[in-house]
């Protein structure tokens, strides 16, 4: 009985410290300033990060295509590109921090990244268990909405995602409680000012982009106080939106009904939580050729980071064959970027270049193999229709 006491309350103490960092991320939310106005400064930073794996081999590709497009702005100082190398599962490994103190600081100096795949450790890994550093670098940088676009036109499907990042079942991740041998428990975050703002940025998307919907994901109908005030709070924002429609759907239905032909074709924005949002949007990825074809933004009120949304794929550099790793999602993640940063006929022109090779002409293929070209071929590629 004194054993089971002891762990119910060093259980309390760590649910504890948990309610204590989120309460303090409340006040924090309360007091944000309004979102960064990339037309006033006088010179916009973008960050580099490799990560792991193909991470580095594909980044240099992206990296190579934006320069040629910012050659100018670039020149002229108007535009800086910063390298930050540290952010390799070794170096997080040596200093035990999913996202070292050393490269935060070199991130915080930037407006703006473009991110490589990064490798999570597993239980058996050869690193300690760490915490995503996706998920570390969201959270330290406050880029609360994902957003991820999937275009199908010839299936008519037009899709922008926008997955809460900081929250839900991702945000303490790393914190759950092993109470006993026979039971542990995780944490799900939700939080009114969170869940707003989302929300919020979701419907001003649909706003400016001539949207008649927007869909909320979850399941409240079981996971009643999260999700349910996840819900709630989507309604209350849709109420300043009178022409734009709320409707929601049940995750489990959801994933169903986005491969019926029949009701697809409907969802135009659709808002979620962190977890669905993970799943969902790799589930829509597949329909405009799989996770390698899709980037994704990752954008705050003063930060924004841009990145593919596979994995480092670390099998493909033992084999030697990371120089023919697909850099297309990161460069979709590209076109995010300088249509975030204010170069929105940069990004259009790259955006119909991609789709060009990758879809129309198709001149160059990328396999993952010798059988195929490299990742610098195909940015070669694309880099000949932008010139």
């Amino acid at each position: 009985m004194y054993k089971r006491q002891a762990q119910i309350t060093e259980a309390k103490e760590k649910f504890g410290q948990v309610l204590s960092e989120q309460l303090n991320r409340v006040e924090k939310m309360k007091a944000e300033k309004d979102f960064l106005d990339f037309s006033t400064l006088d010179k916009i930073v973008i960050g580099v990060v490799g990560g792991d794996g193909i991470g580095p081999a594909i980044t240099e590709q992206a990296e190579r295509i934006l320069k040629f497009l910012l050659k100018d702005e670039t020149e002229s100082g108007k535009v800086e590109f910063k390298e930050i190398t540290g952010c390799t599962i070794e170096h997080r490994a040596e200093v035990n921090q999913a996202l070292p103190d050393d490269v935060l600081e070199e991130l915080k100096q930037c407006h703006v990244i473009l991110k490589g795949p990064t490798t999570t450790p597993r239980q058996g890994d050869p690193w300690p268990n760490i915490e995503s550093a996706n998920v570390a670098m969201r959270k330290a940088l406050d880029l609360f909405a994902n957003v991820r676009p999937v275009k199908v036109p010839e299936e008519g499907i037009d899709w922008t995602f926008y997955r809460e990042n900081t929250e839900g079942g991702y945000a303490v991740g790393s914190k759950g409680v092993n109470v006993t041998d026979d039971l542990a428990i995780d944490f799900v975050v939700q939080t009114h000012e969170g869940t707003e703002r989302i929300a919020r940025a979701a419907f001003e998307y649909a706003k400016k982009a001539g949207k008649t919907r927007v869909t909320c994901v979850t399941k409240a109908n079981v996971i009643k106080t999260t999700d349910g005030n996840f819900l709630s709070v989507c309604k209350e924002v849709a109420k300043d939106y009178p022409g734009i429609e709320l409707d929601d759907w049940y995750i489990d239905i959801m994933t169903a009904k986005l491969v019926d032909p029949k009701r697809r074709t409907q969802f135009q924005v659709l808002v979620l939580p962190n977890l669905y949002g993970d799943i969902l949007t790799d589930e829509a990825a597949e329909f405009q050729g799989g996770v390698g074809t899709a980037g994704s933004a990752n954008i705050g009120k003063r930060y924004a980071m841009f990145e593919a949304i596979h994995g480092s794929a670390p099998r493909m550099v033992q084999e030697g064959r990371d120089i023919y790793a697909d850099p297309c999602s990161i460069i979709r993640a590209a076109v995010m970027l300088l249509e975030h940063i204010g170069y929105a006929d940069k990004a259009k022109a790259l955006e119909n270049a991609l789709d060009e090779c990758m879809y129309t002409e198709k001149k160059l293929q990328i396999t993952g193999r010798d059988t195929g070209a490299t990742s610098a071929e195909f940015a070669d590629y694309v880099m000949s229709k932008l010139s």
